[in-house]
């Protein structure tokens, strides 16, 4: 497969790069590269924020309704190529393509339609007194986005900046650029405004840092490691640039003694192992009522055994490879220090099959792990979860809340009012409880070291908005 590309996407047009240097792209499934990508540069950022600067007064004057209507285009063409971007993000990411098209494809396009409507409601203007308070859009947004889901954490952020009158520079992550080249495509077929979107792809530490520290970018929206995003943090603030920041999870899945445990245990390991562990909401701490700990730990198991890895287009695989070869070793040495700290193997573990090729793990589950130690403690990002016994709800959220992380998490309980008021007590983002379903309109982002900010829904848009308060 050769999908070489040489060409960025500036102020409306495909230009080319200007640097000859390229990033490969590899298929994880394969190891094989089947792409290459241009290396960025600070110029080639200087170009893009430049388009967007010179986009931006135009955009932000646009009538709401005309900002909707350019989103709903962008809705339709993306949706024609739904098929090519869930198989597109098979190669590129490894994730199977059941989930590829239901979620890696789908999601991005749910979240896009909430904001072709949010868009076409201008925010509400306020008179407090003898003040007009109004909001307006912040002005050029550095979007930098990760590897593990390419599109969606593309579409959490452009869609509610386009929808507020922002215009955007997008970095998406090296690793798994190729769906960006859909996505602009399907701009150019939206017909949005020159320089209202605009395309660097190259590493973090050229591209994303020239993002970060541009003095024309109003805002910088990152969503990948806590590390880095302390990094980026350390970057806006030298000019007091606006920063939201979805970071790193850790979330617990609080299992109470009186919960549907086969329901809780399969929905856990499933959440814990969805695109192979590589997410930062994944539940990779099930706390279980001590009284049904045994039971738990085999129910796990007998879970975990259903994930078969393979290949993403084989029906049969519900476990693709991690990202990378590094990923994978990161993953491989958190599984052996967590059973070096006294964790008891469950299932799967270091020296379990794999495939021959492609950068593979196991489904691993580790039971009694300590609430202190690094793999309760540290996100794995890979297909393992941590199992800790607590003895009483008091003992359950103080575990839970025992994490620098607060991103997510789930309680189960047979008496929903008791799990909601654990899930209260829980300090991070969200919290699902009974394996109520994902609500793109719901505001997302976390406590702690999780981040700043939320995404989806209003509280998403808001995110993209000044308050500015005229005397009369």
């Amino acid at each position: 497969m050769d999908l070489a590309r040489t060409d960025f996407h500036l102020d409306g047009r495909w230009v080319a790069a200007s640097c000859p240097e390229t990033l490969p792209v590899r298929n994880p499934a394969t190891e094989e590269i089947i792409a290459t990508v241009p290396a960025g540069t600070a110029d080639d950022v200087d170009r893009a924020v430049s388009a967007a600067r010179a986009a931006f007064d135009g955009w932000a004057a646009a009538a709401p309704a005309d900002r909707a209507a350019g989103l709903g285009r962008l809705h339709d063409a993306l949706t024609a190529r739904a098929d090519d971007i869930a198989r597109t993000i098979a190669c590129e990411l490894g994730t199977p393509l059941k989930m590829a098209t239901q979620v890696q494809a789908g999601l991005p396009l749910a979240v896009l339609r909430s904001y072709v409507e949010l868009a076409a409601r201008p925010p509400a203007e306020q008179t407090v007194g003898h003040s007009l308070v109004v909001r307006e859009p912040v002005g050029v947004v550095g979007a930098i986005t990760p590897w593990n889901y390419p599109l969606h954490q593309v579409v959490a952020k452009l869609a509610p900046a386009l929808a507020a009158g922002c215009t955007v520079v997008l970095k998406p992550s090296e690793l798994t650029p190729l769906v960006a080249y859909l996505l602009f495509d399907a701009i150019d077929e939206a017909g949005l405004p020159p320089g209202v979107v605009n395309l660097v792809t190259g590493t973090g530490p050229v591209v994303g840092e020239a993002i970060a520290a541009h003095p024309d970018v109003d805002m910088v929206s990152f969503t990948g490691s806590t590390a880095v995003g302390r990094r980026i943090s350390h970057l806006a603030a030298d000019r007091i640039a606006r920063v939201a920041l979805e970071l790193g999870g850790k979330s617990a899945n609080v299992i109470l003694d009186d919960a549907d445990l086969a329901t809780a245990v399969k929905v856990g390991v499933g959440n814990a192992f969805l695109n192979s562990g590589q997410a930062c909401t994944a539940w990779t701490r099930m706390l279980v009522h001590r009284s049904r700990y045994d039971e738990a730990l085999a129910l796990a198991a007998r879970a975990a055994e259903g994930y078969r890895l393979g290949d993403p287009f084989d029906p049969a695989t519900r476990l693709g490879p991690l990202v990378s070869a590094a990923q994978r070793q990161r993953v491989r040495d958190h599984i052996e220090r967590g059973l070096a700290d006294g964790g008891r193997l469950v299932f799967g573990g270091p020296d379990a099959p794999v495939p021959e090729r492609g950068f593979f793990v196991a489904p691993t589950v580790i039971a009694d792990v300590d609430p202190d130690s690094a793999l309760a403690q540290e996100e794995v990002f890979g297909p393992v979860l941590a199992v800790i016994p607590v003895d009483d709800d008091e003992h359950a959220v103080a575990v839970a809340n025992n994490s620098r992380y607060g991103l997510a998490g789930a309680v189960w309980s047979g008496d929903e009012e008791r799990a909601v008021r654990v899930a209260r007590r829980m300090r991070t983002g969200a919290v699902d409880v009974n394996g109520a379903p994902f609500n793109p309109l719901a505001p997302f982002g976390g406590y702690k070291q999780s981040g700043l900010g939320r995404e989806l829904g209003s509280h998403g848009l808001d995110e993209f908005l000044q308050t500015k308060a005229i005397q009369r």
